[in-house]
């Protein structure tokens, strides 16, 4: 497993919560879901890059 790949999205809800709770503290909760699922965006792209890894590999590995 990508060790690399855990500790970018680790960092990145990270920067999300923080983001998050500056801006509800503000009163700019609309900007604070705004980041959070800008956030959710981000890793999911990256997630879904390494599952179409994973599939290229299986399909590789079983010659389909």
């Amino acid at each position: 497993m990508n060790v690399d790949l855990i500790f970018k999205i680790a960092a990145i809800g990270i920067i999300v919560a923080v983001l998050n709770q500056v801006l509800v503290r503000a009163g700019r909760e609309d900007q604070a879901m705004m980041t959070t699922l800008a956030g959710l965006i981000v890793v999911l792209m990256m997630i879904i890059k390494e599952v179409d890894l994973l599939f290229k590999t299986i399909k590789t590995v079983f010659e389909l």
